[in-house]
This record gives structure tokens, C-alpha cells and sequence, in this order.
């Protein structure tokens, strides 16, 4: 039984997968892999993938979708994937809250409960689980669901704009000005608000969705675009190997352009990380051509795999990430960081093998010569 399917832009597969390998090493104290995630070279991170993907992901699914369906049946489709999106955080965080409280009841670790933000449940336990419910209490690590959730509830009123891609866009762009000026965000129970602003970070998911469903054509001219990512891609190499270590540099520097390049505000999406994952899409669209023989090979193939089953790959990742955390606290040695990161590699990927077997038992065999008829169901990738 074949698992990758193969009838599918396998870049997005694979960058989503990368990504997911990223979000996992990152969130593990210690691991010397997370030292070279994109974060530590570019002012953006897997976070910023994964939005840019989940939109470009809906874009492909529900803009297919709407042309065949038309709105409110998409729509339909887009709010049940929602709510398929917010059972599974509401799992996450029920195993991942009694995960990080029993280890730190048993390892008399308090700590684990403040760097989580889990302490409040000693507290107000009821409160808290409500706060939950409402996506008001989000512990570290659980608020990415949540921003993707929202995002695609913003996207059922924009459905209706799809077909006009530059309306959309200037829409979504004024609002994401007006979010950033006006500091408007989602409130949080714990007060400051959402850690991802999704009224902000909905700008970079339509961004995705607009390059799937009606990609602009390729200019004539593009070395003005390839120089344009080059100098936005080596200033955010600049920031991150350069001035954030040594910040007697930024006294060379004007103080305008420094204020604005350490002003990184990831909450609302600041200016640079926005440019810094377009100048690695543009990138990626300029070397990596759709076809492109290495991502049907077998050192490609787990990254594909794990990005075609994103959502329990993630969940997963949280899961086993916090048992790496505690493997590596008793012993940070060579040894334990291969058997770590080995563990996690293994661990996630046979998740996304048996989500994927799952996914493809499920397809009724097609007859011999019967011919295909469109989907009904939208199979749509949580990023």
C-alpha cells in the first residue's frame, strides 16, 4: 500500500514536514539540532511555514472545492475542518497538561508548570479548564492550533472573495496595517492577548491561499525580485549570527534601521519575519520546480510523508518532545542527543505511517476502467 500521494505540489508536503521537524527540535531545552532550525539563521521560523503553507494548503482544497461546489457547501467544509481542528487541541492540551503536571508532581519540578504556564491550574482548576474551552488559556507550546483554527473562521467570509484575488488581498493587507497599529488582538484569560495574533497572521495565510488558487504569473524580469530576497534573506542572517550576539555592532549602524530591525514583534507578525518567509517562498518557487525529481526520493520521502499527515504528526510532536526534554535533562551527552532526536525521528514518523495506512484503507478500491468522480469531502491538511 502506497502511503505518499503523490498527486499533490510535494513542496508543500515537504517544507510542512521540515517544518514540523523544526517546531519539534525547538521545543525541546537543549537539543543541539534545534541550533540549526531556521530561526537561528532568518528573522522567521517554522511558525511562519506552517501559516504560509496552511494557506496555500486551503487555497488548493476549498478553492477546487468552491468552483465545483460553490460557496456555502465550502464553506460547510471549512467550518467542520475547524472544529476537526479544535477537538484535536482540546485532546492536546487535556494529555498534555496531566504529561507536564505528573512530571513535575513526580520529578518535584514546579518549574515545568511556570515555563508552561500551567501554574494558574493550581489555582483555579475549573476556571482554567473553561478559559480552555474558550481558547482564552492556552499553555506554551499549545497555541498553534488555535491560531490556525481562527484563521480558518476568517476564511469562510473571505471564500466569497477568492475569485477576486486582489480585492482579497488589499482587504487582508489594510486589516493587517490596522491590527499592527491599532494593537488589536484576541484576549487572553492571562492577560496580553494571543501569542500569535490571528488578525495579523491571517495576512501570510491569504497570501498562501491566493498562490494556490490564482497564482500570478511569473514576471519577465526577475533578478530585481531574486536581489530584493537576497538582501532580505542576509540582513536576517545578519540580525540572528551577528548583531543579536553581539550588539556592540549596532552601534555602526543608524538608529532607525536598528530600532526597526530589533523591534521583532512575532505576536502581530513584524514587517521583516513577513518579508523573510516571502524571500524564502520566492526562493524556493525560483530552484525548486513542482516536479523536481529529489522530492519522490527515499532521504525526501519521511519529510513528505510527515507533512501529508500534519495534524497528528504535530500533536505528537508536542507529546514526545516534553519526554525528550526530560531524556535530556538526566543526560545531554552525544549519545542521548542521537538517542533523542533518533527516538523523536522514528516516533513522528511512524505516526504520520499510520495515519496515512488509515487514510488510504479507507479508499474503496476504483473498478477497472470506472471513471473518477469528484470528492465530495474536502481531505484537507491542517497546515
Amino acid at each position: 500500500m502506497v502511503l505518499i500521494r503523490g498527486n499533490r505540489d510535494l513542496r508543500a508536503d515537504f517544507f510542512r514536514g521540515l517544518a514540523l521537524w523544526w517546531i519539534f527540535a525547538d521545543h525541546i531545552p537543549g537539543d543541539v539540532l534545534a541550533d540549526y532550525s531556521l530561526r537561528n539563521f532568518a528573522f522567521c521560523d517554522a511558525t511562519e511555514i506552517f501559516v504560509l503553507l496552511a494557506g496555500y494548503g486551503a487555497g488548493l482544497a476549498y478553492g477546487r472545492a468552491m468552483d465545483r461546489n460553490g460557496y456555502l457547501h465550502t464553506a460547510a467544509d471549512v467550518v467542520r475542518r475547524a472544529w476537526t481542528l479544535y477537538i484535536a487541541h482540546i485532546f492536546l492540551f487535556v494529555v498534555f497538561t496531566a504529561q507536564v503536571a505528573y512530571s513535575a508532581a513526580a520529578l518535584d519540578r514546579a518549574s515545568y508548570l511556570e515555563e508552561s504556564n500551567l501554574n494558574v491550574l493550581a489555582d483555579a482548576p475549573y476556571r482554567a479548564l473553561l478559559e480552555a474551552l474558550k481558547l482564552h488559556f492556552q499553555p506554551s507550546l499549545l497555541n498553534i492550533l488555535p491560531l490556525y483554527i481562527v484563521l480558518l473562521l476568517i476564511f469562510v467570509p473571505a471564500l466569497a472573495l477568492l475569485r477576486q484575488p486582489y480585492l482579497l488581498l488589499s482587504l487582508s493587507g489594510i486589516a493587517y496595517l490596522l491590527v499592527r497599529h491599532f494593537d488589536i488582538n484576541l484576549p487572553s484569560w492571562t492577560g496580553g492577548g494571543w501569542f500569535f495574533d490571528p488578525f495579523a497572521w491571517q495576512f501570510l495565510f491569504m497570501i498562501g491561499v491566493v498562490l494556490a488558487y490564482r497564482p500570478p504569473l511569473m514576471p519577465r524580469i526577475r533578478w530585481p525580485l531574486d536581489l530584493a530576497a537576497i538582501v532580505v534573506l542576509a540582513a536576517g542572517v545578519f540580525v540572528m549570527v551577528v548583531l543579536t550576539p553581539h550588539p556592540v555592532v549596532g552601534l555602526y549602524l543608524p538608529p532607525g534601521l536598528l530600532r526597526f530591525l530589533l523591534s521583532e514583534d512575532k505576536t502581530t507578525l513584524h514587517p521583516f519575519r513577513l518579508a523573510a518567509i516571502l524571500a524564502l517562498a520566492w526562493g524556493v518557487i525560483r530552484l525548486v520546480p513542482m516536479g523536481a525529481g529529489w522530492l519522490r526520493s527515499r532521504l525526501a520521502a519521511p519529510f513528505v510523508l510527515a507533512g501529508q499527515n500534519s495534524l497528528p504528526v504535530f500533536c505528537a510532536g508536542i507529546f514526545f518532545g516534553f519526554l525528550c526534554r526530560l531524556a535530556l535533562e538526566n543526560d545531554d551527552g552525544a549519545l542521548m542527543q542521537i538517542a533523542v532526536n533518533g527516538f523523536g525521528a522514528l516516533a513522528m514518523l511512524s505516526v504520520a505511517a499510520i495515519a496515512a495506512w488509515y487514510r488510504a484503507k479507507g479508499r474503496a478500491p476504483r473498478p477497472p476502467g470506472a471513471t473518477p468522480s469528484a470528492p465530495t469531502t474536502i481531505e484537507g491538511n491542517p497546515a
